[in-house]
């Protein structure tokens, strides 16, 4: 990831941020992923499809796929050509196949078939690394975790929440940072705010909630 000039700014007060999280949460209680999922598996399989794809892309992918196999043991049924006739429309669905055959394979050897609730055999996954934890974490077993993408990664850095170069270090610092009664919905609330508003060309900050409250210093001006 590019930080960009504009980054790298000093993280704001403890107010500032709990203002922030306070708007967001006015404006959206109960905020989730856009991936359409129904159980823990199903969110890891859109999660690992998700990886250079755009969310309504997978969920046009899943809809199709879930409705003929949505356990480890069904998509093993399919086998992996049978499989990527589901997903090929996925960006690199060659590999994603692949990697969702072996997570099933490990899925049924050693959990009985169900979605750990555990970092570490999580990432033991083929197809899963620290972000795709942290969302299955997060939002499958309501973890306070935080899963630096793009979007969060622009926020953090852009607003002055948290400041880091690395995904890892804007992960840690926005665990430090942001008030315990937030964690839980900040990632969602983070990434849905980078997505529609704090966008990366030209955020429209004359419509964002927050923009008196973000300390970038080259907001977009009104019209």
């Amino acid at each position: 990831m590019d930080p960009g000039s504009c980054y790298f700014i000093q993280p704001m007060n403890k107010e500032k941020r709990r203002r922030i999280f306070e708007r967001l949460r006015a404006a959206n209680p109960t905020p989730t992923t856009e991936l359409v999922y129904r159980t823990p598996f199903e969110l890891l399989v859109a999660v690992i499809l998700s990886a250079q794809a755009t969310d309504k892309g997978v969920n046009k992918a899943t809809a199709r796929l879930f409705a003929v196999a949505d356990t480890p043991e069904a998509i093993l049924a399919l086998g992996e050509e049978g499989l990527k006739a589901h997903i090929r429309t996925i960006g690199l669905f060659n590999s994603k196949a692949g990697n969702i055959i072996k997570t099933c394979s490990i899925l049924v050897a050693e959990h009985g078939g169900q979605v750990p609730h555990d970092r570490s055999a999580l990432e033991a996954l083929p197809g899963v690394g620290r972000k795709t934890a942290n969302v299955v974490l997060n939002t499958a077993f309501g973890e306070p975790t935080m899963a630096v993408d793009t979007h969060i990664f622009r926020v953090a850095n852009r607003t002055g929440l948290a400041s880091g170069k690395t995904p890892l270090a804007v992960e840690q610092a926005l665990l430090r940072h942001v008030p315990k009664a937030f964690l839980k919905d900040a990632h969602h609330w983070l990434i849905l705010h980078g997505r529609y508003v704090c966008t990366a060309r030209k955020p429209r900050c004359p419509e964002c909630p927050l923009a008196d409250l973000c300390d970038y210093r080259d907001k977009t001006p009104p019209p």
